[in-house]
């Protein structure tokens, strides 16, 4: 599947931008981060862009209905296991095995406690923000509250990359879309 059909796919299921500019974010860390583990770009990215596919129209539910919309439009086993390891303990069973699973359970949420670090900041923006930013913010634990630390930790952990390094990458990724996303600010 190409990107432009993947995309069309995502907007069959969804229209909601707050969503769709997740999906970007997390479509560029993984593309980052299969650069950084020399694997397929594109396909890592993919996955990255069409995790949440089921989400706006099934959200108790998520996770559950994935399968039943990535298989019919060809994605193979491996790409639907990693869309369903990401939501790991949270709500769905299978555990992250393969690195491009671990990426992507490590940054789903990492993506949107930068994005709302970045909103906070005076340049609203992700181009100048340092790790130190984010780490300041990190302890609070009324700042962005439904972002679950503990999964980023613990994905952290399975990648064997210290939290300040998955922090940074994740950054340099977002940097690359920023005013797709709307963190360029005012920068």
């Amino acid at each position: 599947m190409t990107r432009d059909q993947a995309v069309a796919l995502w907007r069959q299921w969804n229209n909601d931008e707050s969503l769709w500019r997740h999906a970007l974010s997390v479509e560029a860390v993984m593309r980052h981060f299969a650069h950084r583990y020399g694997e397929n770009e594109e396909y890592w990215g993919l996955v990255g862009l069409l995790h949440d596919i089921d989400y706006q129209k099934y959200p108790e539910e998520h996770l559950r209905h994935a399968r039943e919309i990535l298989a019919p439009a060809g994605f193979d086993e491996a790409f639907i296991r990693a869309v369903e390891s990401h939501g790991w303990g949270i709500c769905s069973d299978v555990e992250p095995a393969h690195v491009m699973e671990k990426v992507l359970f490590a940054t789903d949420e990492l993506t949107g406690f930068i994005a709302a670090c970045a909103y906070v900041r005076p340049s609203r923006s992700v181009l100048d923000m340092e790790v130190k930013s984010v780490k300041k913010k990190w302890g609070s634990a009324a700042f962005a509250a439904g972002v679950r630390r503990s999964v980023i930790e613990q994905g952290a952990q399975m990648l064997d990359m210290p939290l300040e390094e998955l922090i940074g990458e994740t950054i340099v990724a977002l940097r690359s879309v920023a005013a797709d996303i709307g963190l360029k600010g005012n920068l």
